[in-house]
């Protein structure tokens, strides 16, 4: 395999190939080669994969023969293909991808004649002699005659002929498939292979109206695409999930550590709870998201598609505190600000949301919109309550202290907290205290206010503080580690 350094070097040297035209027609002519597709669809999955679906009318005649798709990704997982058409099996199959280029050819041709074509300076006289390939490491070794030459690197016009291109060098990356057919005609082929090279993410765009709690809520995808190959007239939809792949003993652990610390910190980046109220799930246990109508997605592309455009809904900030786990501050920390809102139907959104970055605007004095801050929320079904930080509040503060730790067994623990929230503010507010860390079957023991249950590791209270007033948050949980 060639360097890239030798490669540009063979470039430089190999400057022409006489007969490509009715090579390639030669090449084609071994193999029934496919249509255009009539039909693609793609799948887009979150983690660095899709699933290609690709309806096409092939002209198969009966027996035993090879098809040939050269418009193929060229990240393709070859043991993922399946093709189906009425009345044929597949007998065996083959993704090609060793690609058509100067320093490939001048490789396969090792051991062969090659055809030296040289221009001569000044006169302009052209010499044409037959050698023999000997090596490509780090330039052209040829024989010609009784001499041993490398081939020059410099002003001279050089090109090579070639006899013709090897029979497993293609122009672009190629999926055979040799297929037995029990009858000779057109018929509709399905071909379905999952690649790498597809990816989305989502991204929103959020004016905030704090006076009468409204909302407008912009959403975009962004895809791109780098496995090699246009999908012209797609029809495209995301699934919005983790789907488990297999990976080795090494990476197995380190996504499992991931995992695990991304259940912990999971409060922290854009809360989502369920408010009730569930969406359709279109995919077994994932959110499918079909983006309307179809749209080419084109190699080397990133393009944003429009999924969501939502006015009114509603909305309100809300101030908020978050725990991770059960410890003192000797300086209390300033609130979290965010805006909170529902997408349920009845405020208005009523949306699933794919995980994404929100960027929050309002607007000033002036009427114009002013970007205040953003955060990530993760996959939101329909009917959950979202909170997004865009900042922290310096005249509302949270200051918690262990007021008490004890042990409760060997793998438990037991907890009085202590909540101390100031407000310099000359406006009563309300600040919600979310509290992490809740292992094993957690529970309070005792509260001053009445607490609700996020999810199996997070707790809130919400904690009404007068103007330039403060208000004590007391607690003791019992928990497991």
């Amino acid at each position: 395999m060639a360097d890239p350094a030798e490669e540009r070097a063979l470039r430089k040297s190999v400057l022409g190939f006489a007969g490509f035209a009715a090579l390639g027609l030669g090449m084609a002519a071994a193999a029934a080669p496919a249509t255009e597709p009539s039909k693609l669809s793609l799948t887009i999955y979150n983690s660095d994969l899709a699933l290609v679906q690709d309806i096409r009318d092939l002209p198969i005649g009966q027996g035993r023969q090879r098809l040939e798709f050269k418009d193929v990704s060229g990240r393709i997982r070859p043991e993922t293909v399946s093709l189906a058409a009425a009345d044929t099996t597949i007998v065996e199959q083959n993704f090609d991808y060793d690609l058509l280029t100067p320093a490939k050819l001048m490789e396969k041709a090792i051991g062969k004649q090659v055809q030296i074509v040289r221009i001569i300076p000044g006169t302009g006289a052209q010499t044409t002699e037959t050698a023999t390939v000997l090596s490509v490491n780090e330039g052209v070794v040829l024989k010609i005659g009784d001499r041993i030459e490398v081939l020059r690197q410099d002003d001279i016009p050089t090109r090579v002929i070639f006899d013709g291109i090897p029979q497993n060098l293609r122009a672009k990356p190629t999926l055979s498939v040799t297929v037995d057919s029990g009858h000779a005609g057109p018929r509709a082929a399905t071909l379905s292979y999952l690649t790498n090279g597809l990816s989305w993410k989502a991204d929103y765009v959020a004016l905030f109206d704090e006076k009468p709690g409204k909302l407008d809520l912009q959403g975009w995808v962004t895809l791109t695409n780098t496995s090699g190959v246009d999908y012209p007239d797609a029809a495209v939809q995301l699934v919005a999930g983790d789907v488990n792949l297999v990976h080795s003993e090494q990476e197995y652990w380190q996504r499992r550590q991931v995992a695990r610390n991304t259940a912990i910190r999971r409060a922290g980046v854009g809360a989502a709870t369920n408010g009730g109220e569930t969406g359709p799930t279109s995919l077994a246990d994932y959110y499918l998201y079909p983006l309307p109508g179809h749209t080419t997605v084109a190699q080397n592309q990133t393009k944003q598609v429009s999924f969501l455009d939502a006015k009114g809904a509603a909305a309100h900030k809300v101030y908020e505190y978050r725990a991770y786990g059960f410890e003192s501050l000797q300086e209390p920390a300033n609130a979290d600000v965010a805006v909170a809102f529902s997408n349920a139907a009845r405020t208005g959104l009523g949306a699933q949301l794919p995980a994404g970055i929100v960027r929050v605007y309002v607007r000033d004095v002036q009427g114009e919109p002013k970007f205040v801050g953003e955060n990530r929320i993760d996959h939101t079904p329909q009917g959950s309550d979202v909170s997004v930080k865009i900042g922290e509040a310096f005249d509302v503060t949270v200051q918690p202290t262990v007021v008490e730790h004890q042990s409760a067994g060997k793998t438990r623990s037991r907890y009085r907290m202590s909540y101390l929230v100031r407000n310099a503010k000359s406006q009563p507010v309300t600040v919600t205290i979310r509290q992490g860390g809740l292992w094993r079957d957690g529970k309070v023991l005792d509260e001053s206010l009445e607490s609700r249950r996020l999810d199996a590791y997070n707790l809130a209270w919400d904690v009404s503080v007068p103007a330039n007033g403060e208000t004590t948050l007391t607690f003791t949980v019992d928990t497991g580690w």
